[in-house]
């Protein structure tokens, strides 16, 4: 599993803590990855979790695959950050409309998805889940397809997404 965006690495630790397998974190920002290392760490998990510093096209190799992405972008439209002033910018601004790293982190999961994989995403709500169905559909889109997605309330919405 890889998961792409760590915040503090909780999904990623849940998921190595849960499950058999290995998990590579990876995230852009110095924190967030400190902040993963720690708590792997101090969870007794840090020989099944591998914190990468950087972006997913330079820290991880083009040949690795994962049978599950986990994908956790930023997803606030710039011109409503300041609704969170305690977050980091760079852990939330999804850019002018919300979807700009969300398309990026799409593009690099498909990369790295085993054949027969899925990728899990999370966002803003069903709008965006709507939003990312409908620009899989364009060219330069990865092939995906937005299998199952649940709402959690207006602000909170995970989808499964699997090759064709």
């Amino acid at each position: 599993m890889v998961e792409l965006g760590i915040g503090a690495g909780q999904i990623g630790l849940a998921a190595a803590a849960l499950g058999t397998s290995s998990v590579v974190q990876v995230d852009r920002s110095p924190a967030a990855f400190e902040w993963a290392t720690h708590n792997a760490n101090m969870n007794g998990l840090a020989d099944r979790v591998e914190p990468r510093l950087g972006l997913a096209g330079a820290v991880v190799d083009e040949a690795e695959r994962f049978a599950v992405v986990v994908a956790d972008p930023p997803y606030i439209a710039t011109a409503e950050t300041d609704r969170f002033p305690d977050d980091p910018m760079t852990a939330i601004d999804g850019g002018d409309d919300g979807m700009v790293v969300v398309r990026d982190f799409l593009l690099s999961a498909r990369r790295h998805l085993s054949p027969g994989g899925c990728v899990i995403l999370q966002v803003a709500g069903s709008g965006q889940i709507n939003s990312v169905d409908q620009w899989l559909g364009e060219a330069g889109a990865p092939d995906l397809e937005v299998v199952e997605s649940r709402s959690y309330g207006a602000d909170r919405a995970l989808a499964r997404l699997m090759a064709p």
